[in-house]
């Protein structure tokens, strides 16, 4: 569903409340390429069979939230 994310890497911040998008160069380095505020504490975030995304939320009770393309 991201085709433009293949070979990047996503990272939660949970105390930053933000989704983060890494790129790679090859060479063993790394940099920020996108950064979302979700306005939730993102415990954990996965590719689903499908290609969607699903964020997990730290929080009681906590949420699971499926994301897509627009």
């Amino acid at each position: 569903m991201f085709p433009e994310w293949r070979g990047s890497a996503l990272m939660s911040g949970i105390a930053t409340r933000t989704l983060n998008r890494i790129t790679f160069d090859g060479k063993g380095g790394a940099k920020p390429a996108e950064r979302w505020d979700v306005g939730h504490r993102i415990r954990d975030v996965e590719a689903g069979p499908d290609s969607a995304l699903w964020m997990l939320e730290d929080a009681n009770p906590g949420g699971l939230f499926r994301v897509t393309p627009k």
